[in-house]
């Protein structure tokens, strides 16, 4: 069975977790499947946005899995763990923007998955946390380093020292996800952020998060740099042309991505 359901239609693509049975739960195969999916979506300059969700009404992904886990020698826990960190750093690095689409349990590997992508937005009944240390273990697919950035070091810590579950009300408060929506419209108002960021100059959008997402974590300094030199690229594209254009013709830009 494939655990990784995948489509383009649009400029978006559409990933979505498919272990319904184990709560969208990573296993090592849904892992790799996962990671050519992603390598897929890195070359494809056709694709301009993507969203992640998880099969089924309960959960987005309930973190690793523990079934299996539990009959892993200790050097495969060790490639189990590497290959979720190195899976969700490929996210983060895309170069299109990624929503997640949390539709019910966010937990571990679940909750590091959302926090590699640009925006998040859940519906009103989902749970979500890192709940790792309840296990004796820590978040191992970059959750100690990317929520502290997300909402400060003093609440991260709170979050995964008591492996504290929270609404998604509370994550919306804290900063941690974009918008609480009415499960019937989750999908609907995903497309609708992706769609929004579709109507701008793709080269833009892609050397914005660029210098947004590495200078976040440089000093002013080498992140201004990084803005200069993510601008130049954006000066002798095709797209740039045409927005200037159209302006003077009063019209809507058609983007192509040059």
């Amino acid at each position: 069975m494939q655990t990784i359901l995948y489509h383009k239609q649009h400029h978006i693509a559409y990933i979505t977790l498919n272990r319904k049975e184990a709560l969208n739960a990573f296993n090592y195969q849904m892992l790799s499947e996962l990671q050519e999916t992603i390598q897929q979506i890195h070359l494809d300059k056709d694709i301009r946005a993507v969203i992640i969700t998880g099969t089924g009404e309960k959960s987005f992904s309930s973190g690793a899995d523990l079934k299996e886990r539990k009959t892993l020698t200790e050097p495969q826990v060790r490639r189990n763990v590497k290959a979720i960190r190195d899976c969700f750093d490929a996210i983060a690095n895309l170069p299109q923007p990624t929503i997640a689409a949390v539709n019910g349990y966010c937990f571990g590997g679940g909750f590091e998955l959302m926090l590699a992508c640009d925006f998040t937005i859940a519906i009103k009944e989902a749970s979500m946390g890192l709940t790792e240390t309840s296990w004796a273990i820590i978040p191992g697919a970059g959750g100690t380093q990317r929520l502290p950035r997300l909402i400060g070091e003093m609440k991260a810590k709170e979050l995964i020292l008591t492996a504290k579950k929270i609404t998604a009300e509370e994550a919306l408060e804290l900063g941690i996800i974009l918008k609480v929506v009415e499960k019937d419209s989750l999908l609907e108002e995903c497309e609708a952020l992706a769609n929004r960021i579709l109507k701008n100059g793709p080269v833009a959008v892609t050397q914005a998060k660029y210098a947004i997402s590495v200078g976040m974590n440089t000093d002013l300094k080498t992140g201004l740099d990084l803005e200069s030199k993510a601008y130049e690229l954006t000066i002798p594209t095709k797209d740039r042309l045409e927005a200037l254009q159209a302006f003077s013709e009063k019209r809507a830009p058609i983007f192509k991505g040059e």
